[in-house]
């Protein structure tokens, strides 16, 4: 059995972009074509992390158009998350075996096809598999554009600049999507929502196959197809037992068999990948400090964000009456401080230790995130102070995880590239369901238990109980003074519960903080280059 080292070139037919010359890879460091591929991966992702939202708005429209029943509802909901988060790590370890470029021109045409798909559904199972497709599609096409981007950017602060700008344009993207999507969906209807996704993928496509660059990691022997199978029936079993969480609670059995699944399979598949020399997914990079802190960092800044976009989008259409667009558009607040903070943090980390900038990031997190309750404690709570608290979290966001990803790529080998965006984009995925789930459940039964005695019948009752959008809809069933007297009273019962709920999320984002004070080396200095 071969050694490490002489892996690449010892009797191996593996191309190795990072160790021999590859044809594909871009000339010398000042070669100008390594903007245009920034810009063909910026647009990629734009796309991608846009659909990631965009269905929120489009939802209603479609529920209406197709009538799906319940289930089928939480499917065309959830099913492109699930397929998402577990082809993750399968996607990144195919990207570097069979090529980066390759793996993301692929996924695009997956895309656009499931796009094609959806705008011509006519039934609800229709919409679940293009959203499955369009999930599979995702998996593809979101580790080959850091892996990309970490090939082609071989100076160190202009890596840090490009992976700021990946993740200005995903988070701006998310809160983008609700925007875009509202604007083409009051006016076309459901369908644009996935109509526009087709003309984007086929510029991409076009684009990336002239100017996107080559390149792979080497891989000896067999395909890990346990390897795979176990991956993705954890990751699977994961982002469905946190999901479940979210929507039926605590006292459910479901989702704690899901994630008891989740972490028996994960087990087994580490302790496989450890005893593998040419593993899957190489799990010892968590062994590396940084790294771990890096990936810990993303996924807690999500789960921040990740709740606090849903529950404020919940309070703006439900609690102050808002449309859609109207209550997309009052989102930007956080989109705004995070492509703000993406684009001059490469600046910071060029002047100060990486350890006080992330954690500088993280406790502007922590201040955006208890804003909202304190403020309460002192007054009625209105949109003003949270658009501020939006912004400030957004900023917090902005730092920390564009920090963290230079981070967490620096400090992987050039030949793990594809496993360690795997892990990134399996935090970012993960880290906002789980703020959905967590943050969301505390929210909800605090207003549960924050509203009045209310002068309904049983089943009504028990409807405005159930969430603020079942409420709402009674609400203006109602009508009249009545369904005013009661939005206003479950407005006051949600302003009141969502703000502890990102109090918590602040508690997370301190305890973060101190562990990256604790742990980042004194000396780490990713934006560097290696001597």
């Amino acid at each position: 059995m071969s050694s490490p080292a002489a892996r690449p070139d010892a009797g191996s037919t593996a191309p190795h972009a990072e160790s021999r010359p590859d044809p594909g890879r871009l000339g010398s460091g000042l070669d100008p074509r390594r903007w245009v591929v920034l810009a063909i991966l910026s647009g990629s992702l734009l796309l991608i992390a846009m659909d990631t939202t965009i269905l929120n708005v489009a939802f209603p429209s479609l529920v209406s158009d197709l009538q799906p029943g319940s289930v089928e509802q939480l499917w065309i909901i959830d099913v492109y998350a699930l397929a998402l988060s577990g082809l993750l790590v399968t996607a990144g370890a195919l990207g570097d075996r069979l090529g980066r470029k390759r793996m993301l021109l692929t996924g695009f045409v997956l895309f656009a096809l499931a796009s094609l798909l959806a705008v011509l559904s006519t039934e609800a199972w229709h919409v679940i598999a293009a959203r499955a497709l369009l999930g599979v599609g995702g998996a593809a096409i979101m580790p080959s554009t850091l892996s990309i981007l970490r090939h082609v950017f071989t100076d160190a602060r202009e890596r840090a600049f490009a992976f700021a700008v990946w993740a200005a344009v995903f988070g701006g993207g998310m809160a983008l999507g609700p925007v875009v999507g509202g604007l083409l969906v009051e006016d076309f209807g459901w369908h644009s929502a996935f109509l526009l996704n087709i003309p984007v993928a086929a510029l991409v496509i076009a684009l990336g196959a002239r100017f996107l660059p080559e390149s792979y990691a080497p891989r000896s022997g067999r395909w890990d197809w346990w390897g795979v199978g176990q991956s993705i029936v954890g990751m699977l079993a994961l982002a469905g037992g946190i999901k479940q969480l979210g929507k039926s609670g605590f006292a459910d059995p479901l989702p704690w068999a899901l994630l008891a699944l989740a972490a028996l399979a994960l087990t087994v598949f580490v302790r496989r990948q450890l005893r593998l020399e040419n593993p899957l997914l190489q799990v010892r990079l968590f062994a590396n400090r940084a790294f771990s802190v890096a990936a810990t960092a993303i996924f807690l800044g999500m789960v921040g964000m990740g709740a606090v976009l849903f529950l404020v989008t919940q309070w703006l259409q439900y609690g102050q009456d808002y449309t859609p667009l109207e209550a997309g558009v009052r989102l930007l607040p956080a989109s705004l401080g995070l492509v703000l903070t993406s684009m001059v943090t490469p600046a910071l980390m060029q002047r100060f230790p990486i350890r006080h900038v992330l954690g500088i990031g993280l406790l502007v997190m922590t201040a955006g995130l208890a804003m909202p309750w304190t403020v309460q404690r002192f007054t009625d709570i209105g949109y003003p102070a949270v658009a501020v608290a939006l912004a400030v979290l957004g900023m917090g966001v902005g730092i920390a995880t564009t920090v963290a990803s230079v981070t967490l790529m620096a400090a992987t080998p050039a030949d793990d590239v594809g496993g360690a965006a795997a892990v990134e984009e399996t935090c970012y995925e993960l880290g906002a369901a789980l703020g959905v789930a967590i943050l969301g459940s505390l929210a909800t039964a605090l207003y549960r238990a924050g509203l009045p005695a209310l002068d309904l019948d049983g089943g009504t009752a028990a409807s405005v109980r159930d969430s603020v959008g079942e409420a709402a809809h009674v609400a203006h069933s109602l009508g009249g003074e009545a369904g005013r007297t009661l939005l206003d009273a479950v407005s006051a019962a949600y302003t009141t519960a969502i703000t502890p709920a990102f109090l918590a999320g602040a508690v997370l984002t301190l305890g973060a903080t101190a562990v990256t004070w604790a742990w980042i080396p004194r000396d780490l200095r990713p934006t560097e280059n290696a001597h």
